[in-house]
């Protein structure tokens, strides 16, 4: 007889089982992982906490399951993890389930978004939901908010781009697609190289991408704004580029300084806070240059290590508390 596993949903409990699809656990640096600080929360707290690959999702007889593992965490960052159990369950096993997947946001990615959807129709608590994290461009959902965007174009057809170029004369070129400042060019109206990387970057006029003004604030810091749960975390962190570098993330070389989240920043966060948590968003990443929005990440939000560490604000704690809040409430 085939058992539907979905029927067999767990309700909340004082202890709750977590879920994370990640990356490859071994590639996962411990020491500076949003994620792993997530689960650490979770496991002092006596959650059991469990971890899942996105290429080990499937469907069948109507439920979605995925090859779960159950980890033992440790407090040092090599190894930071052992492998307790390991087991086929089904996503309505877990009391919630947070998909925690870098990008590039690809088809495999799309097809974990509808297979967590079904997931999520039979009961299971997801988050990001994943219907969000598919309609959300982290480069154009900004488009949403231009009250509070650099100017910017989004276009595919090279004549467009270099006529923006011509017009602000010093711009900043990106991928819609890329993550950790891969691909990004600052690039001047008299700048020889110009037509190549335009050219590269469109793929020849047949992939679009985003122009936006450069912000010359950078060299105060890239800005990346956390909300949980529809509330702001009080601290940003301001990822300052090293000298001779137009790009501020940690991944290209930016250094972290963490900071009271004050002013426009403060006024930014709470205009789109409560709009994107209607959505299903339990974590999302603002990044502001000076008082301009330039992206609104929602994949697999990061710094939460780096402010925790310079402010002794637990970012990660603040999440876990929100997953807590909601699924006693549900």
């Amino acid at each position: 007889m085939r058992i539907r596993w979905a029927s067999f949903m767990s309700p909340h409990r004082g202890n709750m089982k977590l879920a994370f699809i990640l990356d490859p656990l071994q590639g996962l640096k411990a020491y500076k992982d949003s994620s792993v600080a997530m689960m650490r929360v979770a496991a002092k707290r006596g959650h059991e906490v469990w971890a899942i690959q996105r290429a080990a999702l499937t469907w069948r007889d109507a439920c979605v399951a995925a090859r779960a593992q159950k980890l033992a965490l440790t407090a040092q960052d090599e190894p930071w993890f052992a492998v307790a159990e390991e087991a086929l369950k089904p996503l309505t096993a877990f009391d919630a389930v947070l998909m925690r997947q870098d990008p590039p946001f690809d088809f495999e990615y799309v097809a974990a978004t509808w297979l967590l959807e079904r997931a999520e129709a039979d009961g299971a608590r997801i988050w990001n939901k994943p219907r969000s994290i598919r309609d959300h461009s982290e480069k154009v959902a900004i488009t949403e908010f231009p009250q509070y965007t650099p100017t910017t174009l989004i276009a595919r057809d090279p004549e467009d781009i270099h006529a923006f170029i011509d017009e602000l004369g010093d711009v900043i070129l990106k991928p819609l697609d890329g993550m950790g400042g891969s691909s990004i060019f600052r690039v001047l109206r008299d700048d020889s190289n110009r037509n190549v990387i335009v050219e590269t970057l469109t793929n020849f006029g047949s992939r679009s991408i985003m122009a936006q003004r450069y912000l010359p604030a950078i060299v105060h810091g890239d800005k990346r704004i956390l909300l949980i749960a529809g509330e702001p975390v009080p601290y940003c962190l301001a990822r300052i580029p090293k000298p001779g570098e137009s790009r501020g993330n940690l991944a290209a070389g930016g250094k972290g300084v963490a900071r009271p989240l004050l002013g426009r920043d403060r006024e930014i966060a709470e205009a789109l806070a409560p709009t994107l948590w209607a959505r299903g968003l339990l974590i999302v990443g603002l990044d502001v240059i000076g008082d301009c929005l330039t992206e609104i990440n929602v994949t697999s939000p990061t710094c939460f290590v780096e402010i925790a560490q310079q402010t002794r604000f637990d970012v990660a704690a603040m999440l876990v508390d929100a997953l807590e809040r909601e699924c006693a409430g549900s």
